[in-house]
């Protein structure tokens, strides 16, 4: 392109912008001249193809052509390399709200958080599940309700959802020496929907420790102690009640003091004053047979506790199937 014609190109450029009256011709009109594919890059570009000697008047044509259309374009409110600015844009922002946590993600993180502060480790299992996992290694008898098809989900004789998350609890035996501290959440099945504090469908957390050092029940009470008033506050308080479970010996019952009413008697505790929370234990001997363990050198407590149950209990939630329907009305006033 010779000067004469760079002249007459610009003469053009600057009459189409004078005459756009629209911001879509406008738009184009930057796109063509001084867009990054645009006529006036182009010709920077093209600049080593200039006989030298008129490189010189050349370059600074060009560079007052660009000068010229880029004011242009901004007396159309438009920048010479940007794109023109919508005005939708100055309007103010729509405030989307930020999402909470689901309170059972609380709870279960809340309680890994506890008990991490107490060298325990998360542990995972499957929830398919076979039978020794589930039942005999925790050693369950042949006839307990918990094996019958009516209470448990069966595929076969050997394959079932797992009805707790103790089987993840043999899991880690099995693949390891003592000393073992773990903390075992997870989904649960059951067939056990017969009112609004039961679905078949929930989650556990359920705790373990094994060692080669004597444990002891007193062991167990002053962890459940730190983890109550950890998750329910400074002035609960825990109390055992003697029990029978098949995988511990002695078993405990646990009860936390009802955090609504300080043990005075409410609703929430049914005027008792305390609020059933755990099963808990020693470890049964026979257990430690069925992992590998030697009876006489290991011991150990094992507790657990239903995810729902602490979620309803903390935040006053009075039917467990609100935690499933996903009803935002309800989430948000967990926020």
């Amino acid at each position: 392109m010779t000067l004469a014609e760079l002249e007459n190109e610009k003469a053009a450029s600057l009459k189409a912008v004078a005459e756009a009256s629209d911001a879509s011709a406008i738009e184009a009109l930057r796109v063509k001249y001084v867009g990054r594919n645009g006529s006036i890059p182009a010709l920077i570009k093209a600049m080593k193809d200039v006989p030298k000697e008129e490189r010189p008047a050349f370059g600074k044509a060009v560079q007052a052509w660009r000068a010229e259309v880029e004011a242009a374009l901004a007396s159309k409110g438009v920048g010479g390399g940007e794109k023109p600015v919508d005005a939708d844009l100055t309007l103010p922002g729509r405030w989307r709200n930020l999402g909470v946590q689901h309170p059972l993600s609380r709870v279960i993180e809340e309680t890994a958080s506890i008990f991490g502060r107490l060298g325990f480790t998360v542990a995972d299992g499957p929830e398919l599940e076979n039978k020794f996992n589930n039942f005999t290694a925790l050693n369950t008898p042949a006839h307990h309700p918990s094996m019958d098809r009516s209470d448990t989900f069966w595929f076969g004789d050997d394959c079932l959802l797992r009805t707790q998350t103790s089987p993840v609890q043999i899991r880690t035996m099995m693949a390891n020496k003592p000393p073992v501290r773990v903390i075992c959440p997870g989904r649960t099945y059951r067939r056990d929907t017969t009112d609004a504090t039961h679905s078949a469908n929930f989650h556990q957390i359920e705790g373990l420790y094994v060692d080669t050092k004597p444990v002891s029940l007193a062991d167990l009470k002053s962890v459940l102690a730190y983890f109550a008033k950890e998750m329910m506050g400074s002035g609960v308080t825990v109390r055992f009640r003697p029990h029978f479970f098949p995988f511990t010996e002695p078993s405990v019952e646990v009860d936390f003091s009802c955090h609504v009413c300080k043990g005075k008697g409410c609703n929430v505790c049914k005027q008792s004053g305390w609020i059933e929370v755990a099963g808990a234990g020693m470890v049964d001997p026979r257990v430690f047979g069925h992992v590998g363990y030697d009876p006489a050198k290991v011991s150990g407590y094992a507790f657990g506790f239903g995810v729902e149950r602490i979620a309803m209990i903390k935040y006053g939630i009075p039917d467990i199937r609100w935690l499933y329907e996903n009803d935002i009305r309800f989430l948000e006033q967990l926020g």
